[in-house]
């Protein structure tokens, strides 16, 4: 899902250009993670063209979908009106949020194959877990595996993003403040078409945060 700081709006709108680039459907992950949660607000960082929002939606949630790509956010809301879904969708990467409208705020905060530029004050991680309310759960979920020379001859460097190791490093930071890791495993993945679609294995990540009776 698209996701990126300023300088990477340009390059995902160019992306989304031509044609869809996922497959329409939710993230099996998020299905399956999200299933047996009760419903609430949820935060879908890098919505992309906005299956997961739509998916969250459908089933209670109140869902602000965020992306960087004008076109991405144009086919979530056409995917979302075609099933009467309601969703807030939001041309904002993670940190261009206001800290003051989503901190503590979100019962789930989704950010499924995020693609948040690594910064050396932590502000992406910081930000994915500050925005869970208390009581709240956090699902990341990456790829594993991957090439990074593949990935470099393709002009892409994932040592400049936000993996699994980095969201791990920032909840462990986090344990004293009530942060607990409830699946953090490698998992098979299938996936019949849409980017992404070679990838054949993903690393699941959720956390709940302490509530206030905790």
């Amino acid at each position: 899902m698209s996701e990126s700081g300023p300088e990477g709006h340009q390059e995902w709108d160019e992306r989304y250009a031509d044609a869809p680039v996922w497959s329409g459907r939710p993230n099996g992950a998020l299905v399956a993670e999200v299933s047996g949660l009760g419903s609430g607000r949820a935060l879908d960082v890098g919505c992309g063209e906005g299956a997961d929002a739509v998916w969250l939606a459908q089933r209670g949630w109140s869902v602000t979908a965020i992306d960087v790509a004008v076109t991405a956010l144009d086919r979530g809301r056409v995917a979302a009106s075609s099933v009467g879904a309601v969703v807030e969708w939001r041309l904002a990467g993670l940190l261009d949020l206001d800290p003051g409208s989503t901190v503590g705020v979100f019962d789930l905060v989704s950010a499924q194959y995020p693609a948040l530029r690594r910064a050396p004050d932590l502000a992406p991680e910081r930000a994915l877990l500050a925005a869970v309310a208390p009581g709240g759960t956090l699902l990341v979920v990456t790829h594993a595996d991957i090439d990074r020379a593949a990935a470099l001859e393709k002009g892409f460097d994932p040592d400049e993003y936000v993996g699994h190791d980095q969201v791990r490093d920032a909840l462990d930071a986090a344990a004293a403040d009530g942060w607990v890791v409830e699946v953090d495993e490698r998992r098979e993945r299938h996936v019949e078409g849409g980017g992404g679609a070679h990838h054949t294995h993903d690393v699941v990540l959720r956390a709940r945060r302490a509530g206030r009776g905790d």
